[in-house]
């Protein structure tokens, strides 16, 4: 013990005659170093008789807490006297003239990403990711489109190595994982977003790689009327509580029956003009109830189980909210279409 309480002398005169955060640092070595001192004694407690071993812990704690504390306020009056120092010698003409510095903005095909993400969760909707290289079999097999279906063609997909494995030519691969997960015994909220990819060529309206949105609900007893509800919530949130909501009959190879989804025009509200082509509407997705091949094929039994499915393009919803034209846009490195972004989301 005597051997502490003079080490605790020892050390803070060495403390004291410290002149710089060199000669500060060595002494931390010194001290609380893998080999320091204070870490000896500390891997020394094993030895001492147990009668005794108490106050030489806590003797040891003592002189190792007053070490901490002088070494962290030597250290900030050090590293304060440094920084004055450089005050005193470095100086800044505030009188040249600034960098222009080019303002980056949030991306709004991302904003409505995040925006759709947000609404659905509300409603009790998982957000749900997949590989975006896929195989044949979830990405058209398990949803309706065996080999040889024309409606392959009209995906025109990208193959890789062999025709089992492809990009993604939808997020629909992502609900039949998600119904194979769930073995066909619990109901499905879910949205999938995600990137897509299709041979076409880029231009104004159309791109090889594309955002879907994606969602699928499965439950019991679940209707035309749940998918309708839940598309006037989504369409509301986007383009304003006056909107109005109207399924056409169409025809998808995974959904039975299929629906095209149409918007009351939010420019025109309906008298024509040529965001809708003068018909007062426009299409924004695909939905229907989902197919009972789809169901048995992912593990859910069709007399007990029912869902509705919907899709839409990101871009499309984005260029129709925010008035562009161009869906090259959202992908080019021009900085210059920040200030598009900025006016639009300001706006």
């Amino acid at each position: 013990m005597n051997n502490i309480e003079e080490l605790m002398n020892t050390l803070q005169q060495e403390l004291a005659e410290v002149t710089n955060l060199q000669e500060l640092n060595n002494l931390k070595v010194k001290y609380t170093g893998k080999k320091g001192i204070i870490t000896e004694l500390t891997q020394n407690i094993k030895n001492i008789e147990p009668d005794h071993r108490k106050e030489y812990g806590m003797n040891i704690n003592k002189l190792r807490s007053s070490f901490e504390e002088n070494y962290k306020k030597k250290t900030y009056e050090y590293e304060q006297q440094k920084l004055n120092e450089k005050l005193q010698n470095e100086k800044i003409d505030i009188t040249l003239s600034a960098t222009n510095i080019v303002n980056g903005a949030p991306n709004i095909l991302e904003n409505l990403i995040e925006e759709v993400e947000e609404v659905f969760i509300s409603l009790g909707y998982d957000v749900v990711d997949g590989p975006e290289v896929e195989l044949d079999k979830y990405n058209f097999e398990m949803l309706n489109i065996p080999k040889g279906h024309p409606a392959r063609d009209a995906q025109d997909t990208f193959y890789l190595e062999n025709e089992e494995i492809l990009l993604r030519s939808q997020t629909s691969p992502v609900q039949v994982r998600m119904m194979l997960q769930n073995k066909g015994q619990n109901p499905i909220r879910m949205i999938c977003p995600g990137k897509t990819y299709r041979r076409d060529d880029d231009d104004a309206t159309h791109s090889h790689q594309f955002v879907q949105i994606e969602g699928l609900l499965v439950d019991k007893n679940v209707s035309l009327s749940d998918l309708k509800g839940t598309i006037d919530i989504i369409v509301k949130k986007l383009f304003g509580d006056d909107i109005k909501t109207r399924f056409r009959p169409s025809y998808y190879q995974f959904t039975e029956p299929s629906v095209e989804v149409d918007i009351s025009c939010f420019n025109c509200h309906g008298k024509g003009c040529n965001i809708c082509k003068k018909t007062g509407w426009i299409t924004i997705a695909g939905a229907g109830i989902v197919h009972p091949n789809v169901l048995k094929m992912s593990g859910y039994d069709p007399q007990i189980w029912s869902g509705f499915a919907f899709g839409f393009g990101a871009e499309r919803m984005a260029m129709l909210k925010y008035d562009i034209n161009d869906l090259r846009v959202f992908y080019n490195t021009d900085l210059r279409e920040n200030k598009v972004f900025d006016r639009k989301e300001g706006e």
